[in-house]
């Protein structure tokens, strides 16, 4: 036992400082700290040291959702004024307005930094990094309504306030590392799609760069109800295959593996930049990283303390990320990848799946990790993400990796990029159609508690019938 407490030392430090990070939703630190470190001193060392690091994500915790729920604009809701904010994100287009995350540095004559969420009437949307100059009048978000409750929502990402906007114009563009990440999006933006229209553009631009404001309405409801709507979320597949097709190109030029590994590092930390910080790609980003620092400094890595350190960096920025949703479907299909596919693998080594097999594991494996939270996050469960999955699956490597090579050779040919997105865009054609094939199925998706429960009961009466047949004579 103690020598495996030793060896399992990194995880058990690591899941520590994150426990204190996600308890400070909880509770936030006070006296009680104090006195637990009295505790903590008559305690033995190994202890003592992961209950320091739980105290210590526990104050951060505290101090960052302090900092979150704190908002200098909630005094001015229901007044009007003039202002500068810049474009953080990508315009989402409802019926009825024009949503964009920003950042409001100035209003009302007073200078200051706090998110908003931004809301323009339909037309033009401004790009992500323009500076703008507004009138806008402040308002508050939304309560809970249709099962939604925005304003909670919203308060979880530092959001207090709704800036309706009544006129604007762009000043500026913002500067520093979001210059750089927005430069870095335009450049992928422009290349990986050249010369494509319409749903292929929009689809390699989801698969890509994780945007799916590009896909009409009723093709999202079809990737969401066949179980593919992950794939328009930024996954570490993306970042392996960034870092996985430098190390290649680099051994093709016959490059060293010490610059090779410095090129990989420098290009996930772009990727990153370049798609923004949604939780499954700062959480594959800080594997990657640590996984070519951990080469160039010869270090062994662990699977589990890589996934942990990334947990850490996101609930460092901001602990309510416990409670987002692509937070908690990231973790738990990783999570199920390290612990369940191996056992659904062998449990398939029977049936004639030839190279489907591990595509079927993986599926499985995942859907069964991640449908409570959906059930509980979006009242849905995809009764068809495994075949759904199986039949996109071929298309979704070469994807990626005919995006990446355009946006390689988009400063050099545009033609070749062009001709590279054309081909990739039947790739995009078939994931459209697997979408529009298993989506527009009847039994697709169930989003009833009744047809839930007749699934369960359907289920545990299958496995019923099943065991004893199972069971070895």
């Amino acid at each position: 036992m103690n020598e495996l407490a030793v060896r399992r030392a990194p995880q058990l430090l690591a899941a520590s400082l994150c426990g204190g990070l996600a308890f400070a939703n909880v509770f936030r630190i006070g006296m009680a700290g104090l006195a637990m470190l009295v505790v903590l001193a008559a305690l033995p060392r190994a202890v003592a040291l992961a209950g320091c690091l739980l105290l210590l994500g526990w104050w951060w915790g505290s101090v960052r959702v302090d900092a979150l729920d704190r908002s200098a604009l909630a005094v001015h809701v229901g007044e009007a004024g003039r202002g500068r904010a810049v474009v953080t994100g990508a315009a989402r287009r409802t019926r009825f307005a024009v949503r964009i995350p920003g950042v409001v540095t100035r209003y009302a004559g007073e200078s200051l930094r706090e998110p908003v969420l931004l809301e323009l009437a339909n037309g033009r949307a401004p790009p992500q990094g323009a500076v703008l100059g507004v009138l806008a009048v402040i308002k508050a978000p939304h309560g809970p309504r249709d099962g939604f409750d925005e304003r909670t929502w919203l308060r979880r990402r530092g959001v207090h306030v709704v800036m309706h906007v009544d006129e604007w114009h762009i000043v500026g563009h913002r500067s520093g590392i979001g210059g750089l990440a927005d430069a870095l999006r335009r450049q992928l933006r422009r290349s990986i799609a050249r010369g494509l229209r319409g749903e292929r553009a929009a689809v390699v631009e989801g698969v890509v760069l994780g945007e799916d404001g590009g896909l009409t309405d009723e093709l999202r409801q079809r990737f969401r109800a066949s179980g593919l709507y992950h794939l328009l979320a930024v996954s570490g597949q993306n970042v392996a295959l960034v870092a996985g097709s430098v190390l290649v190109l680099a051994w093709v030029l016959g490059i060293s593996r010490l610059l090779a590994e410095l090129c990989a590092l420098a290009a996930i930390i772009a990727y990153v930049l370049a798609v923004g910080a949604q939780p499954s790609v700062v959480r594959a980003g800080v594997a990657g990283a640590l996984c070519s620092l951990a080469w160039l400094t010869a270090r062994a890595t662990d699977r589990w303390h890589l996934l942990l350190v990334g947990a850490i960096v996101l609930l460092a920025w901001n602990p309510y990320t416990l409670f987002d949703a692509g937070f908690q479907l990231s973790f738990a299909a990783v999570v199920a990848i390290f612990v369940l596919v191996p056992r659904f693998q062998r449990f398939l080594e029977g049936y004639p799946l030839g190279r489907l097999r591990p595509v079927v594991a993986v599926s499985a494996a995942c859907g069964l990790a991640t449908a409570p939270i959906l059930w509980l996050q979006f009242h849905s469960l995809q009764l068809l993400a495994i075949p759904a999955n199986a039949l996109a699956a071929p298309a979704v490597v070469p994807l990626l990796g005919l995006a990446l090579a355009a946006t390689a050779i988009a400063p050099f040919s545009g033609g070749a990029a062009a001709a590279i997105a054309w081909l990739n865009g039947w790739f995009a054609a078939y994931l459209t159609g697997v979408a529009r094939l298993v989506g527009g199925l009847p039994f697709a998706q169930i989003q009833s508690t009744r047809s839930l429960i007749l699934l369960l009961t359907g289920v545990l009466l299958a496995a019923a019938y099943a065991c004893p047949r199972w069971r070895p004579s």
